[in-house]
């Protein structure tokens, strides 16, 4: 079953081309994130109109690229839900038309199940059910995986997502957007152990996450250094930073794998390509014999091939839908569409 899928929910268009599932024919993205560094994070009508102009051409590229005629496709796959409400429609919109025009199933996706489901393509063996940390700089989630499209969320961040943290601490440290990576990179040049950043409980939710004191703590080192003439240890504070946000998500990652007596965890979403999350997840579940699936680092954003991968797996369950389906920008990753 090959399915033509788009994702479009944040700054880059995808598309892409999935057989059963698993086998990735074609993966296109076209990013924005040049243009986005200008204002040092993602301006949400640029990213639709951005969207709308190079979908077309990127979906002709998808298509040719897996050596696949539109006749070719069994169904179509799309992100509806979680996003930039502007953005996720643009591909929304687009899905119904080619769904509509081609006469096959419209599949509706989560863009967190999607990102979850990137593991079924770099991991032939994975099968639900197992624990997912899935982190993003739009949801920062533990979702206990019953099934492929049978999930509950065990703990979640209260306020901001792990993944904008980074941006906003690397803007901070004058690094470029998106932050991910440039943060990862400063850290390699430290040890840590300089700055003391706060970790944060939730009181009667003991899975539950906050980062927006470590966000603020970061703004307000970098602010008083500035103010007194002192010198910022940038790779020490970025260092400190990541093994700050670490602590918050591997040890519940591990208890929420405890509590739902997962002995597999899988690690999902742009955050998962950072280094000392990625070493300190391999570290815990040596430990308590668990075993890790990570993605390789280009499965870690969004892309389009997640989205076909899931959707293959919501077809299955008879989640379609018709050309009333709409778009939203919040969403829980249990409900359907």
């Amino acid at each position: 079953m090959k399915i033509l899928a788009f994702e479009s929910s944040c700054d880059e268009t995808a598309v892409a081309v999935v057989e059963d599932g698993r086998r990735e024919l074609s993966d296109m993205v076209a990013s924005q994130a040049d243009m986005h560094a200008l204002y040092g994070g993602v301006v949400p009508e640029i990213a639709s109109r951005k969207h709308v102009e190079v979908i077309a051409a990127l979906t002709e590229q998808a298509l040719a690229q897996a050596n696949c005629t539109r006749q070719d496709i069994d169904a179509v796959a799309v992100t509806y839900a979680p996003g930039l409400i502007g953005a996720v429609l643009v591909g929304l919109s687009f899905a119904k038309s080619m769904a509509y025009g081609l006469g096959v199933p419209l599949i509706p996706v989560h863009h967190v199940r999607g990102h979850i489901a990137a593991n079924y393509l770099a991991f032939p063996e994975l099968e639900p059910p197992f624990l997912a940390l899935a982190i993003s700089g739009g949801n920062t989630l533990l979702v206990d995986v019953a099934d492929y499209t049978d999930m509950h969320i065990l703990g979640a961040t209260r306020d901001d997502a792990a993944g904008e943290c980074f941006d906003k601490a690397a803007r901070v440290l004058e690094l470029p957007y998106p932050g991910g990576k440039p943060m990862d990179d400063l850290a390699q040049g430290s040890k840590g152990g300089v700055y003391q950043l706060p970790h944060v409980h939730v009181d009667g939710a003991e899975l539950d996450m906050s980062f927006s004191g470590l966000k603020t703590a970061v703004v307000n080192l970098a602010h008083h250094a500035q103010q007194v003439g002192q010198e910022l240890d940038r790779a020490a504070l970025a260092r400190d930073f990541a093994q700050a946000v670490s602590d918050a998500l591997v040890p519940r990652a591990m208890a929420a794998a405890r509590q739902a007596g997962r002995k597999v965890i899988v690690a999902a979403g742009g955050v998962a390509a950072n280094s000392i999350i990625r070493g300190d997840l391999e570290a815990a579940c040596r430990r308590e014999g668990c075993r890790l699936y990570l993605p390789p680092l280009k499965l870690c954003g969004d892309n389009g091939a997640m989205i076909g991968a899931q959707g293959y797996y919501e077809y299955l369950a008879g989640h379609t839908a018709g050309m009333e389906l709409n778009a939203y920008a919040t969403r829980d990753i249990s409900q359907g569409a």
